[in-house]
């Protein structure tokens, strides 16, 4: 069945440049012109800041709206209706007159190991002492460092193929990556291991697409809602929620898993100290019509174990 919606205009996606942010975003303008035949989607590809930046730790260089702030910009002009992005880089805090419209249902969130040819009969837990591992998220690296205290982790960065060309060039041993961005790149047969959950908690919202649009703009509503996943959306509210109130941008280490089973809604969630030495973990369970109210609740567990201290700490570090 056909959605019926005023379809005078054109409507304009914006999305970054990458490859992954192209596949991502041509994903979503196939699913919409299938329920909407008689709109016409044109994509607007724009550069974003973390785009350009490639020398620097993304840590160093603060988050806010890093992959999203020139797309949130076109919106609020008015040349773009709205923007496909991961919502694990999209802020949690969003620009007056921005909203979180729609949220896609969630494929594999968790983080993957690749590894080096020579490594190939290894597994992260059997990775030789010194061995070098490339991730450029602090989430990551302070999970895998308390776990593995033993391996050596460098900054990588640059899109999935550039990682992959330093990795396959012996630069690394291994490099972690996201699951969902290897499958959709059409890149799965990388994946050496999936990383436990007990191991690494993934990023707030890793796997999901967040569809960014103006406030109250009822027509593209309408329209992007027609693709969006109840029980993704509840998760990730929960997740985004407890980051919120923790005041953790995307490269603070926070950790979290969320799932559902029929209303209730379990939330795990994790705060670690750089050096891996301090991992704080708790989780709730709660009606998922309260998934927001579960993800401060849980943020507030946290603090109260000492959760705001370790998170001066790394905000001080970083600030160096």
């Amino acid at each position: 069945m056909n959605a019926t919606v005023d379809n005078e205009n054109t409507i304009v996606i914006g999305s970054r440049k990458s490859q992954l942010a192209l596949v991502q975003t041509y994903w979503v303008k196939k699913e919409l012109e299938n329920s909407f035949p008689d709109i016409e989607f044109e994509v607007e590809k724009m550069s974003t800041q973390g785009d350009k930046i490639l020398d620097v730790a993304l840590a160093k260089i603060g988050d806010k709206g890093l992959f999203t702030k020139e797309l949130e910009v076109g919106m609020l002009n008015g040349d773009v209706d709205f923007a496909v992005h991961s919502l694990k880089d999209l802020p949690t805090n969003l620009p007056e007159g921005l909203m979180l419209g729609c949220v896609t249902q969630r494929v594999n969130p968790a983080d993957a190991l690749v590894v080096h040819e020579k490594h190939k009969d290894k597994q992260l837990e059997t990775l030789p002492e010194g061995s070098v591992i490339g991730t450029s998220s602090l989430r990551r690296l302070a999970q895998l460092r308390h776990h593995f205290p033993h391996l050596t982790f460098k900054d990588v960065r640059g899109n999935v193929n550039t990682r992959l060309a330093k990795l396959d060039a012996g630069e690394y041993d291994a490099i972690i990556l996201a699951v969902a961005g290897l499958e959709r790149l059409g890149m799965g047969d990388r994946i050496h291991q999936v990383i436990p959950a007990e191991i690494s908690l993934h990023a707030v919202g890793q796997g999901a697409l967040g569809i960014e649009c103006r406030t109250g703009d009822e027509k593209v509503l309408q329209i992007i809602k027609s693709i969006e996943d109840p029980d993704t959306r509840d998760c990730t509210l929960a997740e985004r929620s407890f980051l919120r109130v923790l005041e953790g941008g995307c490269q603070i280490p926070i950790g979290v898993n969320s799932s559902l089973e029929g209303d209730n809604l379990t939330l795990i969630g994790m705060v670690a100290s750089l050096d891996g030495k301090k991992l704080l973990k708790d989780s709730v369970t709660g009606d998922r019509t309260q998934a927001e109210k579960l993800g401060a609740d849980l943020a507030d567990k946290l603090k109260q174990q000492g959760a705001g201290e370790i998170l001066a700490e790394i905000l001080a570090e970083i600030e160096r």
